[in-house]
């Protein structure tokens, strides 16, 4: 397998039923569909499709002040739908363990599958990043919510229950493992002011965006909305 296609079809296949409804095709069943949509490559849109159709687009960003990373709840933790999740590790070793290539563990008090070393073949960049666990783990690969809590929060987030935040937090469809420097380059900017700078990438990011804000009812501003329309008319047609 193509060492990118791992991360590929995780996002094919998270995006699931919320890309579906939008009549963006993405295999999405059992060990052989997984197959069939590594040899894809990525997924496809039927012509003439609306991928932003039931999204409600509105003309800018209205920068919430009252945004802090506590009201998703802690940075991680179990409670997630990542293989392996509700496994006494956290979501970043679940999402670590997904992403990465050529993995070793490490068995601590609260995880016994611990990422201990790593490759990661960041989506964003291109780039091959090798992963070592240590006190600076964060720096080389981190963890980024495709919808940036921030932006989620100014688009709809701050209504929500707490435990509606927890999840959208932890949940596998709006992770993704990248190179840290990208992370920190993309911060909490939406589509229209940053798109990963590996361009083979943009309709596999449209489309994992795109599901995440339909599945929770998020709204989108009309710079990104051009954005993620531009990006997933690069998809092949379906």
């Amino acid at each position: 397998m193509n060492p990118s296609r791992r991360t590929l079809l995780w996002l094919a296949l998270a995006a699931g039923l919320a890309v579906l409804v939008a009549c963006l095709t993405v295999v999405t069943a059992g060990e052989r569909s997984r197959a069939l949509a590594a040899q894809a490559g990525m997924p496809t849109v039927a012509p003439g499709t609306d991928v932003l159709a039931g999204i409600t687009v509105v003309p800018v960003r209205t920068h919430r002040y009252d945004y802090r990373r506590s009201v998703f709840g802690d940075a991680w933790d179990d409670d997630n739908d990542a293989p392996g999740g509700h496994n006494g590790c956290d979501t970043r070793n679940d999402i670590l363990n997904r992403d990465l290539l050529d993995i070793t563990h490490v068995s601590t008090k609260r995880c016994a599958a611990a990422v201990a070393t790593g490759t990661l073949h960041d989506p964003y960049t291109n780039a091959v990043v090798p992963f070592t666990r240590g006190a600076k783990i964060g720096e080389a690969v981190q963890i980024d919510h495709i919808v940036p809590l921030a932006y989620a929060w100014d688009m709809g987030a701050s209504a929500w229950p707490h435990r509606l935040r927890v999840r959208f937090a932890n949940d596998p469809a709006n992770l993704l493992a990248v190179a840290g420097p990208a992370n920190q380059d993309k911060g909490d900017a939406g589509p229209g002011q940053w798109m990963p700078p590996n361009r083979s990438f943009a309709c596999q990011y449209a489309v994992a965006y795109i599901g995440v804000l339909r599945a929770y009812s998020l709204h989108l501003d009309e710079p990104s909305a051009g954005a993620l329309r531009a990006a997933a008319a690069t998809c092949p047609a379906g």
